[in-house]
């Protein structure tokens, strides 16, 4: 198979394992049929009974992998229509999007530490909390591996909306503000896909968090890069 070839078979098969996800999670409302994790699995199980190595799945993967900007630019739009909500409530967004971040940084800190992570492995887990684009500009920033970090995030993601919708029935969350932050801030863009389940304020909000985490950690990676230097 041609490397143009290649790309293309791997971009088609991207999308029909998206497309079978979108499908099953219509069928099946469960954690494990989240297209997110679904399509992950579909794509893995194929590379391996193709002997295929990621470099290889990347030449049609990294066409997806280029929209990820735009589509986090589109977050915009649900942010402007409810920009009410936003500016009665920046005070306690920006306080808790400062704390989460702390958390996510620290927490991501002590796990690699616990681990016995090498440095690079210990630079690529640190951004896990925030969306792809932004975890793998940090990751090269400040010397990690952004493949690899785009995996912490998707593991994040996963886990992070899977746990927050358990959690939003068992917490007393009443508000739109308090659901669509944690959702934001602790599942990035699949928090923000499970937040717009719960109603459009909460996606709004979800948006709002994941953009400013995203902007705070872009602001970090230079510090953290001198402190490694």
């Amino acid at each position: 198979m041609s490397a143009n070839h290649s790309a293309l078979f791997w971009l088609a098969a991207t999308l029909a394992a998206y497309v079978v996800s979108r499908v099953a999670r219509h069928y099946v409302r469960a954690w494990w049929t989240s297209p997110l994790l679904l399509t992950c699995v579909l794509c893995l199980g194929l590379t391996i009974v193709l002997h295929a190595g990621y470099s290889e799945y990347m030449r049609g993967g990294q066409w997806l992998l280029l929209l990820l900007g735009p589509a986090t630019v589109a977050f915009a739009v649900p942010i402007y229509e409810h920009r009410a909500l936003i500016k009665r409530h920046w005070p306690t967004l920006a306080v808790g999007v400062a704390v989460g971040c702390g958390l996510a940084f620290g927490g991501g800190w002590l796990l690699s530490g616990l681990l016995g992570l090498s440095q690079e492995m210990r630079l690529s887990l640190l951004p896990r909390s925030f969306t792809t684009p932004f975890a793998m500009d940090f990751a090269r920033e400040v010397g990690g591996a952004p493949d690899l970090a785009a995996v912490c995030v998707i593991a994040t993601g996963i886990l992070g909306a899977s746990l927050g919708g358990m959690l939003l029935k068992v917490l007393p969350l009443r508000t739109a503000l308090a659901r669509g932050a944690m959702l934001g801030m602790g599942a990035h863009g699949a928090g923000v896909a499970r937040a717009l389940e719960a109603g459009e304020e909460e996606g709004a909000i979800a948006g709002l968090v994941m953009i400013l985490a995203g902007v705070t950690c872009a602001l970090i990676g230079p510090a953290i890069s001198l402190l490694e230097s």
